[in-house]
């Protein structure tokens, strides 16, 4: 009988918590779930290796009873199997009188252990005499999922078609952020023992606009402005998020000054027609293939100025 590795099977340092081992597990019960991999038998072992290490890992107890027998595997496996050097195998063996019960893990699926698990544990790991009848609720699995939208979906909302476990669910999404997650509650795996079903995780992501820079709910742009409109004042077009404006720019305008556009950022998140701002920056435009005439006038204002 082989000794299994468990922290190795998932992924994690024997000094991983509850919740770190929770979460390697979650991750790669989802990709190696049976419904995911119809008819894949590798997938399917693997899927049942996990949910073993996951059994054992995640309950205190039996955690403390694997850990302690790992560093005796060796000296049990240099004697054969055979209790010789003092080597005291029957107080890893599982003790439960001949009970034996299965056990579902939160993905809803029967968990089928391995012979090392049964010496150590029993069949399913339950010596309490309950078996599934007396077993308590458990809450279903998260699941968790990812969709990249642009910065105009995410102003202007849009939806995006998510099919769980057979369902098909039609998620809105509008004034979102970048890395913003958010939840569907009770879509998620099914309960056990009657428990109720998990949540889904959906993180959203933006990628960088090529105009607009957001910062919370407020966007920030260049404002591309004429050197004459800027000395002389006038109206400089304005791109936002809905439609092209003309700005209002005072005469003798510096190049970085910053105009407020109240309103004009991104909605916010939940809440019906509130909006962040627009933060418009004064990029100033200096005139390019001057003919003679106007570097003559500009030679002349020079002389002026001095």
């Amino acid at each position: 009988m082989e000794f299994k590795d468990y922290y190795k099977v998932l992924g994690v340092e024997k000094k991983a918590t509850i919740d770190e081992i929770k979460k390697a597990y979650r991750k790669l019960a989802v990709k190696y779930h049976p419904d995911k991999n119809p008819g894949n038998k590798a997938a399917e072992d693997k899927f049942k290796e996990i949910s073993e290490a996951n059994e054992v890992l995640s309950n205190p107890e039996k955690r403390k009873k694997y850990d302690e027998l790992g560093e005796n595997w060796k000296q049990y496996e240099n004697q054969g199997g055979q209790n010789r050097g003092g080597f005291d195998w029957s107080q890893y063996q599982n003790s439960g009188g001949g009970q034996q019960y299965s056990s579902s893990d939160e993905f809803g699926n029967e968990e089928n252990f391995s012979d090392f698990f049964e010496s150590i544990f029993g069949r399913g790991g339950f010596n309490n005499g309950g078996g599934r009848r007396g077993a308590p609720k458990r809450k279903g699995g998260d699941y968790t999922a990812e969709v990249a939208l642009s910065l105009e979906e995410a102003y202007n909302g849009t939806s995006r078609l998510l099919e769980v476990n057979g369902e098909k669910l039609n998620m809105k999404f509008k004034g979102v952020r970048d890395g913003q997650t958010l939840k569907i509650k009770g879509k998620g795996g099914q309960g056990i023992n009657g428990g109720e079903r998990g949540d889904i995780y959906v993180t959203v992501h933006l990628p960088q606009h090529p105009h607009f820079e957001r910062k919370e709910d407020d966007l920030y742009c260049d404002a591309p402005v004429e050197l004459y409109t800027a000395i002389l004042g006038g109206k400089a077009p304005i791109r936002t998020m809905k439609v092209i404006i003309n700005m209002d720019i005072p005469k003798e305008t510096d190049s970085g000054k910053v105009f407020r556009l109240k309103g004009m950022g991104m909605p916010k998140f939940g809440k019906d027609n509130e909006f962040g701002d627009l933060y418009a920056k004064v990029k100033i435009i200096i005139p390019k293939k001057l003919s003679e005439k106007e570097i003559e006038l500009f030679k002349q204002l020079a002389l002026l100025k001095q």
